[in-house]
């Protein structure tokens, strides 16, 4: 490909986390432990999982004019992402994340989309081109992601999952839904393999190239229209699984943009998302090349 990068278009948001025991049922009040306030938000996390393993990001988006998008802005430039294309606004404040974490790692998410609601087609059209890859999800109006796609690989992380366009879905190479966005999306439970497979199918039918599905601490399953595979997931301790999607579809852009066939790329990306659970917290929680390089030698020849 060329060596003129990956765009992100995304969301950034200040994740407020709070840790406990289990996860609290409806209407039910819990103590937790410890309280945290860590830069997040799915845009800002691929940019930063692709920035941690060397690649060259730069990120779309917007924040408020307060202390949470300062710290946002500061924290992407701390961890090497270009921010040429972040503006900020006072039309709404940054965008925040609650989140609960139990203690076997699993998490809910609450997200209040704020200045993210308010990027535009305009603002994406007049930086899409020049890029190799454009990687997008759905913390900011569907709306905006009409001009990627034309001239780049295009790899869409369907989350939080909302039905999609057709014209939107058509210009997508490769579609990252994971089981829950998948079900949207098509309107099948992929509750054993051969409705994960005739799930991916009906993606494909859509005009969709690739579809990855994440699966967790399951690993991922991969299809395309002439072959399909499912990559079992890396026995790790996981302490917290926010973000891991965002790691793994970091890397994966990041690796397919350097030119690596797209089962390598999934299985690179798959650890990389292991190791990004063994640690707290979203963007902090990315791992390094030479971490992932240590983690899974056989994928680097």
């Amino acid at each position: 490909m060329k060596s003129s990068g990956i765009l992100v278009v995304g969301s950034a948001n200040m994740d407020l986390v709070v840790r406990c025991e289990r996860l609290p049922y409806p209407g039910e009040t819990l103590l937790g432990s410890d309280f945290q306030t860590i830069p997040g938000g799915k845009g800002a996390n691929q940019a930063v999982a692709i920035a941690k393993l060397g690649g060259d990001v730069s990120f779309l988006g917007k924040l408020g004019h307060d202390a949470f998008g300062h710290e946002l802005h500061n924290s992407l430039i701390g961890c090497g992402v270009r921010t040429d294309l972040v503006s900020f606004t006072r039309e709404a404040p940054s965008g925040i994340a609650a989140i609960t974490v139990d203690g076997s790692g699993q998490n809910t998410i609450v997200v209040s989309p704020g200045a993210n609601s308010l990027v535009r087609a305009t603002d994406v059209e007049r930086a899409a081109s020049g890029f190799s890859v454009h990687l997008a999800q759905l913390e900011v109006p569907t709306s905006c992601l009409q001009p990627l796609g034309k001239e780049a690989l295009f790899i869409l992380n369907p989350a939080p999952a909302r039905a999609l366009p057709n014209d939107l879905i058509r210009r997508v190479e490769i579609l990252t839904p994971n089981e829950q966005e998948l079900q949207l999306l098509t309107g099948i439970e992929p509750s054993n393999s051969s409705r994960l497979e005739r799930a991916a199918d009906r993606l494909l039918a859509r005009g969709v190239k690739e579809v990855v599905v994440t699966l967790g601490p399951g690993g991922c399953f991969w299809k395309n229209a002439e072959a399909s595979l499912r990559i079992e997931g890396r026995s790790v301790k996981a302490v917290d699984a926010t973000a891991a999607g965002d790691c793994f579809n970091g890397a994966l852009a990041l690796f397919l943009y350097q030119g690596r066939p797209i089962e390598l790329a999934i299985r690179l990306a798959n650890a990389a998302a292991a190791i990004s659970t063994t640690r707290s917290g979203a963007q902090p929680s990315m791992p390094i090349s030479a971490e992932l390089e240590q983690f899974a030698p056989e994928l680097f020849f």
